[in-house]
């Protein structure tokens, strides 16, 4: 082996090696937050239900949430620790991400990626508390609307959500219009390398619309508010993405 194969051999087991410790660190942090989100496990659950509750509330409803399964209630807690942990540890993977590429990047090349590490994070929580604030509350007041009282000869339709079900609806929608709001960052970035370009954008914006309802029935439930609340948003952050695709192309003209 020449002494060129030997240093190219010897640098790639040097970012394996510094790829793993970042991959041991960064599980390391998962598990320790996950303890602490365990811990607080009650709390973090009393938040996620607190749309449910001011709904209920607000209507003057006598409700509860249920379980039906020994191991329910114990699993659910679980699933929040978990959800919270990945949640809270998200920047730090981040972090690690880019610690491990930066070394090996141009400035200029640093300077592009940064408001992208940025801006991920921050549409993701843009993404969540649209579902926390506003899509949920919408939605369990809809649900809400098809309970029925009780006449001479009928009996009562009232709603009894389980703890495990109504807990993975809004963990499965914050995940979703967090990962959907992700579609301005990678636009730009598939901007960046060339693949495409706004007049691109502009032609396929007819049948960017019908994807984007169709993403939107299969992330959410069947019902017309949380459907139309993803898809909306995500119609405006493509409109978005075409400005900020148009940006970087001038951007970089003037740069040539």
């Amino acid at each position: 082996m020449s002494e060129n194969q030997k240093d190219v051999h010897g640098s790639f087991v040097g970012h394996l090696t510094e790829l793993r410790a970042r991959i041991i660190k960064s599980f390391i942090f998962l598990i320790v937050i996950f303890v602490i989100c365990y811990i607080f496990s009650e709390h973090i659950y009393r938040f996620l239900v607190q749309p449910y509750s001011d709904a209920v509330f607000n209507n003057n409803l006598d409700r509860r949430l249920i379980f039906t399964a020994l191991h329910e209630a114990f699993l659910t807690y679980l699933k929040v620790a978990f959800f919270a942990a990945f949640f809270i540890s998200s920047p730090i993977f981040l972090t690690q991400i880019w610690k491990f590429i930066a070394p090996g990047l141009y400035k200029n090349e640093k300077q592009a990626l940064l408001p992208y590490l940025i801006a991920t994070p921050l549409l993701f929580i843009l993404g969540g508390c649209l579902v926390y604030y506003l899509i949920m509350p919408l939605a369990i007041k809809f649900f809400l609307s098809f309970e029925t009282v009780a006449q001479p000869g009928t009996i009562a339709i009232q709603l009894e959500a389980k703890v495990n079900e109504y807990l993975s609806l809004i963990m499965r929608l914050i995940i979703a219009f967090g990962l959907s709001f992700q579609l301005p960052v990678i636009l730009s970035l598939l901007a960046r390398i060339g693949v495409i370009n706004s007049e691109y954008l502009r032609t396929r914006r007819k049948y960017v619309v019908v994807i984007i309802f169709a993403v939107a029935a299969v992330l959410t439930p069947p019902d017309p508010i949380t459907q139309i609340g993803l898809a909306m948003p995500l119609l405006l952050l493509y409109e978005l993405s075409i400005f900020t695709v148009k940006f970087i192309e001038k951007k970089e003209e003037e740069d040539a």
